[in-house]
C-alpha cells in the first residue's frame, strides 16, 4: 500500500480514530451463552469502515480480513469498545487497525478481546475506485505501523496470487 504522489492533502491518522461503545445484551449471546463472534465481527467491521470514510470522506467497501482471535470471550453484560483508525494507505486503498476491549461495567475490570486489520477501497459515486488521501504520519508508531501495513499488504496480494493460482488449477 506503498503511498504514491498525491494531489490530496495529507490527513493525520487521528483525524479517522473511530469510538464504538455498545453493552452486549442476551440477543448478542451465542449458544455457549457468551457474545456471538459474529456479532463482534459485524461491529469491528462497521468501525474500520468508518474510521476509512472519515480518512476518505468516501464512501467505503472492505475487500480483506486479516486473521480475527478471539483472545478473551465476552460476556453478556460487558461493555464493549472498538477502537480503529487509518494505519497505511495506498492510492485507493486504506488499511484499518481495529482494537476490540470488554469491560465489565461493575468491576471496571478492561480486558483487550482482539486486533484486527482489514482493508478497504474507498469508491466514487459511480462504484469505482478513487484515489484516497495520504497519511500525515506524525510520531515513530505511525511510521512503524504504517511500514507494517505495507508488510500485510504485500503479504495479502502474494496470497492472494498463490489461492488464485491454485483454485485455477483445480
Amino acid at each position: 500500500m506503498q503511498t504514491m504522489a498525491s494531489k490530496l492533502d495529507p490527513r493525520p491518522v487521528n483525524a479517522s480514530r473511530t469510538t464504538i461503545s455498545q453493552l452486549m445484551n442476551p440477543e448478542n449471546a451465542n449458544l455457549a451463552g457468551n457474545v456471538h463472534g459474529g456479532h463482534i465481527m459485524k461491529l469491528v467491521d462497521e468501525a474500520g469502515a468508518l474510521a476509512c470514510m472519515r480518512h476518505s470522506r468516501q464512501r467505503v467497501v472492505t475487500v480483506a480480513v486479516d486473521r480475527l482471535t478471539f483472545q478473551e470471550p465476552i460476556y453478556i453484560g460487558d461493555l464493549i469498545t472498538i477502537v480503529s483508525e487509518v494505519s497505511c494507505v495506498g492510492r485507493t486503498s486504506m488499511e484499518a487497525e481495529v482494537t476490540v476491549y470488554a469491560e465489565n461495567p461493575q468491576s471496571g475490570q478492561r480486558r483487550h478481546t482482539n486486533t484486527a486489520y482489514l482493508v478497504y477501497v474507498a469508491l466514487d459515486d459511480n462504484g469505482k475506485p478513487i484515489e484516497v488521501p495520504p497519511l500525515d504520519l506524525v510520531t515513530d508508531a505511525e511510521r512503524t505501523r504504517f511500514e507494517e501495513g505495507n508488510a500485510r499488504q504485500t503479504h495479502r496480494l502474494s496470497r492472494a496470487k498463490t489461492e488464485t493460482s491454485i483454485a485455477g488449477h483445480k
